[in-house]
Order: C-alpha cells, then structure tokens, then sequence
C-alpha cells in the first residue's frame, strides 16, 4: 500500500465507509478509446449498499486506479452529503433563534402605534351616539 491508499483508508474509516458495505462491478467503458476500452472491463462501479450511493469511474485505463479514484469519489460524496446536512440544521437553528429573539424596542413602539391608530378608525365606525 502507498501513502495515498493509506490515506483513503484513514478517510474511509473516519466517515465510517467499510468495505464489506461497498459493491463493486467492473464492466467494459465507453467512449473513445477503440479496440483496448472496448476489449477490457476497466470502468469501476462502486456501489455503497447502505446508502445506495453509486459512482463509475473510468477515468484511468487502469483497473486498480479506477478503483482507487472510485473510492476518493465515493469520499467526496460522503463529505458533501455531510456537508450539506451540516448547514441546513445550522439554517435552521438560526431560522429558529432569528424567529424567537424579541422584537427590538423601537418597533415594538411603532406596531402598538400604528395598532392604536387602526382602532380608534374602526371605532369611528359604529352608530352615532343617541341624544335622548
């Protein structure tokens, strides 16, 4: 092993990927390359059981190097994922903490004006007081 592969293995391991949940196919590419990516099953798909997160890799023309790229992907896409749960439970505390702060004083004061003002209107609208 070398030390990028040590790496990857120190990554797997901190977002908790194991490698008896991954499932992994070798079929033959597509694209350019002619006779040599047509004849060999060089394209990885990597397949994350518990997540069901899929990636394919045939970015090298080597098997073993796919492998390794497939993984480092299967990373990145585990750290995005994350990532992104990250910041919407932050959003949301702060939507959370925005909503239920209290309002600052000087509007406060304008809301009850303007709330006083609307109900002297709607006051002004009933029946006229009798003379009797």
């Amino acid at each position: 092993m070398n030390e990028s592969e040590d790496g990857l293995n120190a990554r797997m391991r901190s977002l908790r990927i194991r490698e008896e949940d991954l499932e992994e196919s070798f079929i033959r590419g597509t694209g350019a390359g002619g006779q040599k990516i047509n004849k060999t099953s060089s394209t990885v798909v990597l397949r994350h059981i518990p997540s069901g997160i899929e990636i394919r890799c045939q970015r090298e023309r080597s098997q073993s190097q796919n492998r390794l790229i497939a993984r480092m992907e299967l990373c990145a896409r585990f750290e995005a994922q994350r990532a992104a749960d990250r910041l919407k439970a932050q959003n949301a505390k702060e939507k959370n903490r925005r909503q239920n702060r209290p309002r600052p004083h000087s509007l406060k004061k304008k809301l009850v004006k303007s709330k006083r003002h609307r109900a002297g209107i709607k006051q002004n609208r009933g029946r006229p007081p009798r003379d009797d």
